[in-house]
Formats: structure tokens, C-alpha cells, sequence
């Protein structure tokens, strides 16, 4: 297995000039995130990830998160004493309003950081991540109490977090749960109930683990207008702070995963002693459901990051295997050479689609961070919801569209070490296993294609669709010289995308609802290739101006994966176009009795 390396300056290349940073800079309270600020926290963290996080990898896929059998769960060798360490170092603080006693840095820049840690091990950055929607949850909805009561904690990731929502008979359906919560006399909650697919909801790393609960109140409506939200921490917490009695909250197992073997997947049950779990209900009955959406939006980006930084490493690892990795002579090549395989086409073609699709991904899920940092941030209100409505349509794409390629991606990574890519021994094998779950995680990708076609496309009536086609059509005509054949690719890939977007938008109003879903996975593919190539193509425009402060080959190699990506990624979103537009009959031409 190699060693990781962040990117630092591709990460800080991408921020400054694609996804546009210097926009957030005109705003009073990230004024001081300047390139100096930026180089020596990517230097730190990208140090700290390298050496500290990035070693507990193979041992967190060999040994795993064992569960000891009597409720308790045991985390790998190393993962507590790094963790510690992660949390007096402030990294999970990085990303929060210095108000609740974060490091001031935009969401856009925490997420650069959040790609580290990821690259470096996914199973140790699920912990974290989790903890972050729950800080965003009780910030935005939890009453002044329970704040001052958990956020601290939760900012410093002293203690964790989770999203407490699947049951074995509801699944994806979350409206179909039945954990019952009913009121006890001093004002708390007795929930009981089971939940499964609980990540990082029992370990030893943390003293408290504080779990956001969906749950029914007696006489609640079905469906998902009848679930309610509540905070059970593992251990209640006293009037100063202090740790009280255990919470009635038990993991009764973790599940054997294909990957990600040191992030425990538990089943957890409330309320197995008696009368239930302690919980405290988060601001109104039957608005959970619209609550939880906090949590899970910004879960989605980080799933889509999860997607991106697998795919950085194993990208880097595939790359160090094939300039090493000696076998057959190139074209033209004197008979007997054994020239390292990183010549031979068919690997520097793995090698670029890896480079250039993972440069794209940057692009998209930076911009997407900043749209959410300007949607919370600017003062003129008509640019915020344009920037809120940019960031809606690109959080399913970034969830989704990354989390694919990070499956394709981390697959191409084993393919270019042949036979020793499928021997676990070289470490390749684990980037794949690891990335598989997070096209399931968050609402699985076909979620987020139904999200994005149907709820999406008719955003303000169609405006921010448009809106969106606008920007990435006006940056392609300012494209000039030699960066024209890439104008023109994603000029024709937009339009083509565009055309989909307009044809589900009449399909909608038609009532024609089973052909815009019998579309809407091919249409986010669409979606995200051609967003991927506005990135790129802002990219090689940056480039071309040489910005100070970047090597002059690296800006060459920025130049290279616009066009190279413009040349064999962009032309295949045209061919969707009719897998988009054939409608669902063919789908169901078949009798759903002959599939048995």
C-alpha cells in the first residue's frame, strides 16, 4: 500500500480559481482566508492526515471494529490515540462559526480538509462526519438549552454524533418507521425500538456519543408527517456537564461489511431496560423529517467527498504501481525491453480518465460547498437564494455522480495493477470495497436522481435550471485560441443535457412522472460529466492566465486534463440523451412475475 499524499496544490488551485473563493473573500468574515492562510493549513493538515490518520488504514481493514458482546465496541489498534489527537490538533472544529467555538474557516475550505482525512481513511472519517450534521442539526434547530448543553462537546468532536433513522422493515422509506417516543412527566421522552445501519453508533473513542432519533409521538399522522426528532445521548448529561446514569440505549451487533471495516455499523435498541430511552424532543412534533434534512444534505456532500478523496488515493497509489511496475515493450520498443507499464496506452488512458475525472469532482464538490457557505453568508438577498438554488441542484449530483466514479474510479485503480490489484496483500483492493457504500449511503444515488429530476428541474419554475445552463454556456464562449475545441465540446454537451432538462420539465407537467424517473439516473450522469467539464474548462481558462504562485507545469498539466476530459468524457454525455428520453414502457415490458 502507498503512502498518501494530499494534494495540496491542486486542492488549493481548485478553491482560488474554479469553484471561486475570491467571492467569499469580499465577505467581512472569511476576509482573512488568503492564500498564506490557505497553504499553511492544507500544509498542516495534509502533514497530520499523511502521518498520523493514513497508517491506521490497512490496519482498520484488517482488524476492524469488533463488537465485545456485551454492548460495548472495540475500535482497531491506534484509531483511539489518533483520534485524540485529531481532536486537540482542532481539526473537526475547523469548519464551524468561531461563535460556537469553531475555527471561522467556510464550508468550502473544511470540505478540502474533510478530503484528506477521507483519502487517508475513510472508516476513521466517518466518525467526525457524522458529528457534523449533528452540530448543524442542534445550531439550526435545537432550543438555547439544549446548545449549551451539547454543542460545545460536539463542535471539539469530544463527543460524537449520529443520524438514527433506518429500521429493517422501512429501509430507504423512512416515513414507514414505528420507534415510538411517548412523553414522561419531567418533560423528557421514553423512546423504544430498533434501528439498524447506525454508523460509528457504538465505539470507545469518544465519552459520550449524542444520537438524533427519529421516532413516532402518540396520535402523529403516518408517513414521514408524522415523525418527530430527538437527542438520546449514550450517557444522560447533568445541570454542569457532567456525565450521568448510562442512557438505556444498547448496540446489539455490527455488521460484517465489505468495506470499511473499522467504522461500526450497529443495530441499536431503545429500551430494552424498561420504559425507554431518555430523549429530548428537537424543536416541534412531526417536523423531524424537514429537520433531519439539515443533517442530510450536508451528509450528501460529504458522501460525495468520500467518492472524490477514495479515488485520490487510489489514484496515487495505481500511479506509483505503474511507474514502478515493469512488463512488455512499448511501440517501437528494442525486443526484451521491460518498460514500466505507465507507457503502455491503455494504462495512461486508466491514468488520465482517473486524473481528469477526479480534478472534475474537485471542481464540482468545492463549488458546491461554497454555494452553501454564499447561501448562508451574502448580504443581498436576491444573490443568496440564487447561490441556495445552485446549491440544491448540485447536492444530488455531488452525492451521487461522485459517488459512482469513485466506485468506477477505485475499480480502474485494480485493473492497473492486474493480477496484484486483486490480492488484498497490495492494498488496492480496499479503496474499491471502501467506496461501494457510499453510493447506498444518504438516500441511494437513484434517490438522488429522482430529487434532482423531479424536484430539481421545475426549481422556481424552471429558473434555476436555466439559470445554471447560463453560467456553464457563458464561461464555454469565453474560451478562446486553443481552448476552443473544448468550448465547443461542453457547449455541446450542455446543450444536450439542457435539452433532457427541458423535455422532463414538460414531461412533469404532463403528468408523465414514470418516464422523467425511467430517465432521471442517466440524466444526473449527464449532469455531473458536463458540470465536471465546466470545471475543467475554468480550470484550463485559469490556467492560461498562469496565476502566480503555481508551478508552470503543473498549470500545463491543468491545460491537459481540460482537453483530455473534453475529448473522452464529454462526447459520451450525448449518447445519453436517448436512454434519458426512451420513457419507462420498455421498462415494464416486461411481467414483474417473470423475473422470479
Amino acid at each position: 500500500m502507498s503512502e498518501y499524499r494530499a494534494p495540496i496544490t491542486d486542492m488549493r488551485f481548485t478553491l482560488e480559481h474554479v469553484a471561486g473563493l475570491e467571492t467569499l473573500r469580499t465577505l467581512p468574515r472569511f476576509a482573512h482566508v488568503d492564500g498564506d492562510l490557505l497553504t499553511g493549513v492544507f500544509d498542516e493538515a495534509g502533514r497530520f492526515a499523511s502521518e498520523v490518520i493514513a497508517p491506521l488504514a490497512q490496519v482498520g481493514d484488517t482488524i476492524g471494529s469488533v463488537h465485545n458482546g456485551d454492548g460495548t465496541v472495540a475500535t482497531p489498534p491506534g484509531y483511539k490515540e489518533a483520534y485524540q489527537r485529531f481532536v486537540e490538533a482542532g481539526w473537526p472544529a475547523a469548519g464551524f462559526p468561531e461563535e460556537i467555538g469553531g475555527g471561522g474557516l467556510p464550508w468550502g475550505v473544511a470540505s478540502a480538509l474533510q478530503e484528506m482525512i477521507i483519502a487517508a481513511d475513510m472508516g476513521f472519517s466517518l466518525c467526525p462526519m457524522l458529528t457534523y450534521g449533528t452540530v448543524d442539526m442542534l445550531s439550526l434547530h435545537g432550543s438555547e438549552e439544549q446548545k449549551a448543553t451539547y454543542l460545545g462537546k460536539l463542535v471539539t468532536s469530544e463527543w460524537s454524533g449520529t443520524m438514527v433513522l433506518t429500521e429493517a422493515q422501512a429501509g430507504s422509506d423512512v416515513g414507514a418507521l414505528t420507534t415510538k417516543a411517548v412523553p414522561a412527566d419531567d418533560g423528557t421522552w421514553r423512546l423504544t425500538g430498533t434501528k439498524i445501519f447506525i454508523t460509528w453508533g457504538e465505539h470507545d473513542l469518544t465519552e459520550n456519543i449524542i444520537h438524533i432519533v427519529l421516532a413516532r409521538t402518540p396520535g402523529a399522522p403516518p408517513g414521514t408527517k408524522g415523525i418527530s426528532c430527538f437527542i438520546v445521548p449514550k450517557y444522560l448529561v447533568n445541570p454542569d456537564g457532567s456525565l450521568g446514569a448510562r442512557n438505556d440505549v444498547t448496540c446489539l451487533s455490527i455488521e460484517h461489511k465489505l468495506g470499511i471495516h473499522s467504522s461500526p455499523t450497529c443495530v441499536l435498541s431503545f429500551g430494552d431496560a424498561g420504559e425507554g430511552a431518555v430523549g429530548y424532543l428537537i424543536g416541534e412534533e412531526n417536523e423531524g423529517m424537514r429537520y433531519m434534512f439539515t443533517m442530510m444534505n450536508e451528509a450528501r456532500l460529504s458522501v460525495g467527498n468520500e467518492g472524490l478523496a477514495v479515488s485520490e488515493r487510489a489514484f496515487q497509489q495505481a500511479a506509483s504501481y505503474a511507474l514502478e511496475r515493469k512488463q512488455g515493450r512499448t511501440v517501437g520498443g528494442e525486443r526484451g525491453e521491460q518498460a514500466p507499464i505507465i507507457r503502455h496506452p491503455d494504462v495512461r488512458r486508466m491514468l488520465m480518465l482517473m486524473r481528469a475525472n477526479i480534478a472534475a469532482m474537485r471542481g464540482v464538490l468545492y463549488r458546491n460547498a461554497l454555494a452553501i457557505d454564499l447561501s448562508r453568508h451574502l448580504e443581498d438577498e436576491e444573490r443568496r437564494t440564487q447561490e441556495e438554488d445552485l446549491a440544491a441542484i448540485l447536492t444530488p449530483i455531488s452525492k451521487a455522480w461522485a459517488s459512482d466514479l469513485g466506485t468506477e474510479l477505485t475499480s480502474l485503480g485494480i485493473q492497473i495493477h492486474g493480477g496484484s490489484g486483486y490480492v488484498e496483500e497490495t492494498g488496492a483492493a480496499q479503496w474499491w470495497r471502501d467506496s461501494r457504500i457510499a453510493a447506498i449511503y444518504e438516500g441511494t444515488n437513484g434517490i438522488q436522481a429522482q430529487d434532482l429530476a423531479m424536484r430539481r428541474i421545475p426549481l422556481g419554475g424552471g429558473v434555476a435550471m436555466h439559470r445554471l445552463f447560463e453560467m456553464v454556456l457563458g464561461d464555454a464562449a469565453s474560451l478562446e485560441g486553443d481552448l476552443k475545441p473544448i468550448a465547443d465540446r461542453l457547449t455541446e454537451a450542455t446543450e444536450a443535457s439542457a435539452a433532457v432538462a427541458m423535455t422532463f420539465g414538460q414531461w412533469l407537467l404532463e403528468g408523465r412522472y414514470n418516464d422523467v424517473l425511467a430517465g432521471a439516473t442517466p440524466f444526473l450522469k449527464m449532469m455531473g460529466d458536463t458540470l465536471g467539464g465546466w470545471m475543467l474548462a475554468r480550470g484550463a481558462r485559469a490556467a492560461t492566465a498562469e496565476p502566480a504562485g503555481y508551478d508552470p507545469a503543473f498549470l500545463a498539466d491543468r491545460i491537459a486534463l481540460a482537453a483530455f476530459y473534453a475529448e473522452h468524457v464529454l462526447p459520451t454525455v450525448i449518447g445519453l440523451k436517448g436512454s434519458c428520453l426512451a420513457g419507462a414502457e420498455g421498462m415494464f415490458a416486461i411481467e414483474e412475475s417473470r423475473f422470479g
